[in-house]
């Protein structure tokens, strides 16, 4: 099975410069493509292939002065631009025709420089773990890395992020073998709330930590700040980071919650039972501000891989 581990980067200056322009590149490439698909179906002309977008919007596009900075980035993160629209396009398809499983998926969206999220991706032709543990990427260099875990067998792509909040993340792929725990003759039901995070079926309470209401002063702060600075100046963008990086710790302190909690149910039990939950028509109500507190998707998520890890 495929897992994904994360660890936080820390480049330098010119590698942050270095990353700026790859994700601008990638940026592009993926725009362009997207521009090229949706004009040739309006006009009604076939879908434009990935081969002929290649050629046109990457090779040829490199030789031209409007495009010649693409040639400045590793090819393998333009390919791989093209790539991940190709992924879009098939989960969107899918999605329509009913294949694909959970909420519908949209059709692929242009990309803005101003998203919360930049990201590139690499194959391993362009990356590489070494020895003193820094991490190679391509015409970029060798990335300084915190390792809270070793990984468990070689990666077989990178995911570099950059956050709204300025900070960067290394997100590893690798083929791993599950496992598994020794069989227990326990099993357990979870009833997931507002006011107690989780009931178990044996009657154990999970409290609700309500890590966004704890932080809702000084976000409120932070937010009064942000709507009295000017746009387009520097005292707004290091409030906006300031907002950026509140919301970023309280996202670190639910991701933290949920995975403990659901190593300790997982371990603890042979088989786990979750209630289905209408998240997104909850998001609506009044109640939507708690729900997005709880994170009760995300949870049910590690519950789900955790269980296929550990059998």
């Amino acid at each position: 099975m495929q897992l994904r581990y994360n660890y936080r980067a820390y480049p330098d200056v010119a590698q942050c410069r270095a990353l700026a322009q790859a994700f601008g590149c990638a940026r592009v490439v993926w725009n362009d493509c997207l521009r090229d698909r949706k004009e040739a179906h309006g006009a009604g002309l076939p879908y434009v292939t990935s081969a002929e977008l290649s050629r046109l919007r990457i090779t040829q596009a490199k030789r031209t002065e409007e495009r010649a900075w693409l040639a400045d980035v590793s090819a393998v993160v333009l390919q791989q631009s093209l790539r991940d629209l190709d992924t879009a396009y098939k989960n969107f398809f899918d999605s329509v025709k009913g294949k694909r499983a959970g909420r519908r998926v949209g059709p692929p969206r242009y990309k803005s420089k101003k998203d919360t999220r930049q990201s590139i991706r690499l194959m391993t032709n362009a990356f590489s773990v070494q020895d003193d543990g820094t991490v190679y990427v391509a015409k970029v260099g060798n990335l300084k890395a915190k390792w809270s875990r070793r990984l468990p067998a070689a990666p077989t792509s990178l995911t570099v992020t950059k956050h709204s909040c300025g900070r960067y993340f290394l997100s590893f792929v690798v083929d791993t073998e599950p496992d598994v725990l020794p069989e227990l003759e326990t099993d357990t039901g979870i009833d997931l709330g507002l006011s107690a995070f989780a009931v178990l079926s044996d009657g154990r309470k999970i409290d609700s930590p309500r890590f966004l209401r704890r932080a809702e002063k000084k976000l409120k702060r932070l937010q009064r700040e942000l709507s009295r600075k000017a746009k387009g100046s520097k005292n707004r963008a290091k409030t906006r980071i300031k907002v950026a990086r509140q919301h970023a710790k309280v996202a670190d302190k639910r991701w933290d919650f949920h995975h403990k909690a659901s190593t300790q149910i997982i371990c603890d039990n042979q088989a786990v039972y979750v209630e289905d939950l209408a998240v997104s028509g909850l998001g609506r109500t009044r109640l939507a501000k708690s729900v997005h507190d709880a994170g009760w998707s995300a949870f049910v998520g590690m519950l789900k891989y955790k269980a296929a890890l550990h059998g």
